[in-house]
């Protein structure tokens, strides 16, 4: 049995002693049930650019630490560009069976806080259904140039509105969306130049969210700025979402653990793989949005921190593939119980909380408009459109961290046969390349730990 990374105490071990240290666990983890449930989603986060997740040069102490207070997910897959269908599979959508249903059920009130306009008419659905749900919207606002003050910016109105409704305590459930990383990055000038060394050239003015393409004539200077100016946003959000985990902490001191889960909905390219930033969403012939790019792991590849109430999987890390229905099946399971849950459209990760023998997906399958990735724990596995006529390129993992080296042409065997399975996926049947039956070779490793 494997040991938690970074630690050097085995997994089961640091449980068993936790349980020991711990004389009010009598019962199952999983069946401690939550006096609260906070969950943080934030869109255009890429998990590559997180301390956790090996960036020690962006200062995250927040999600530091809120990453020893829980589970690190190691590899959240993203099985879509749109970043309105990770939140459908995180919530189960918002309809009967969702996870606003089970919170109502459980006679919690749900407050719902976000700053992208899109995300009032998408719970509609969930007022319609009679569900204890109030909506409040902190609209984010697209600026020509950094704030003057901390205070001004789109992540302090967000987490500062979403802290007050977590000290007035009227509600149970949470849910608060940060979309402003895809519109500005408005962090004051003191983030940015924390980054930026004597002698590296001055960063990109403003605060608009670039966009561009890269190449061989792009001045890898520019590459770099906007890095160090989205590195400065990230501080600024971890400062902010720092203050609001300080509000879910005062509450133990009344006797009252809340869960909590922060994490990513979507990545964000910043040059990895030829673009920086993320074009808006298109419309197809279909009336359907549609986002470009093809799913490398700077795009599908997000964060997740997951804290259970008991505090029984602090200091862990679980490394197997996991998608974002997966979290919503472990809250649904969280607030109801595994045989109250109303709906299980992914796998609920509830046995974390008493074993590490916890059986690992041993795929996801990634759609996108140019593309679409098959992804095991051994591989990564990108195929543009047929009409591209463009080869497979396969990456091992977690060697090729970034998808830098393609090693098709020295394993066609594994290409072959994960291309075959993901071909199925063009032609309308992308169920059949979840369930495709693939070897050992083609699966890789499966430890999850």
């Amino acid at each position: 049995m494997g040991c938690a990374s970074g630690g050097g105490m085995c997994t089961m071990s640091l449980m068993a002693l936790m349980a020991a240290l711990n004389p009010i666990q009598t019962a199952k983890a999983s069946e401690s049930l939550p006096h609260g449930l906070l969950v943080v989603t934030i869109d255009c986060l890429p998990a590559w650019m997180l301390s956790a997740w090996g960036a020690t040069w962006v200062a995250t102490p927040s999600m530091d630490t809120l990453a020893a207070r829980g589970i690190v997910l190691d590899r959240l897959i993203t099985p879509s560009l749109d970043p309105r269908s990770s939140i459908d599979d995180l919530f189960g959508g918002f309809g009967k069976g969702s996870l606003f249903d089970i919170a109502a059920a459980a006679g919690w009130r749900t407050a719902i806080l976000s700053d992208d306009r899109a995300t009032p008419d998408r719970v509609a659905l969930a007022l319609a259904c009679g569900q204890s749900v109030d909506m409040l919207e902190v609209p984010a606002v697209a600026t020509g140039s950094p704030a003057a003050r901390n205070s001004e910016t789109n992540l302090a109105r967000l987490f500062s509105q979403a802290r007050e409704v977590i000290v007035a305590g009227n509600h149970q459930c949470v849910w608060c969306h940060a979309g402003s990383l895809g519109v500005s990055w408005d962090a004051p000038d003191i983030f940015r130049t924390s980054y930026i060394d004597a002698e590296d050239p001055p960063p990109p003015p403003g605060a608009g969210v670039p966009y561009f393409t890269v190449d061989a004539s792009t001045n890898p200077d520019l590459v770099m700025g906007v890095r160090q100016v989205f590195a400065g946003q990230l501080t600024l959000l971890d400062f902010w979402l720092g203050r609001l985990l300080e509000s879910v902490q005062s509450t133990a001191a009344n006797g009252k653990h809340w869960g909590v889960l922060v994490m990513g909905v979507r990545g964000l390219p910043l040059g990895l793989h030829g673009t920086v930033g993320c074009l808006p969403a298109c419309t197809d012939a279909a009336g359907k949005n549609q986002w470009s790019g093809l799913p490398y792991g700077e795009r599908v590849h997000v964060p997740a921190v997951f804290v259970d109430p008991g505090g029984w999987m602090a200091c862990q890390r679980y490394g197997g593939l996991v998608v974002p229905a997966d979290l919503g099946a472990t809250l649904q399971d969280l607030i109801a119980a595994p045989r109250d849950a109303l709906s299980r459209r992914g796998r609920s990760l509830t046995a974390l909380l008493e074993s590490s023998d916890v059986p690992a997906r041993d795929r996801v399958v990634v759609m996108a408009q140019d593309g679409a990735a098959l992804i095991t724990p051994g591989w990564h596995l990108l195929l543009e459109r047929p009409e591209a006529a463009q080869p497979a390129r396969l990456f091992a993992k977690p060697d090729d961290f970034f998808e830098l080296s393609d090693v098709a042409n020295r394993c066609p065997g594994i290409t072959e046969e994960m291309q075959a399975a993901l071909e199925s996926a063009w032609q309308g049947d992308v169920e059949r390349a979840w369930q495709t039956p693939l070897s050992p070779e083609a699966i890789g490793g499966l430890a999850p730990f």
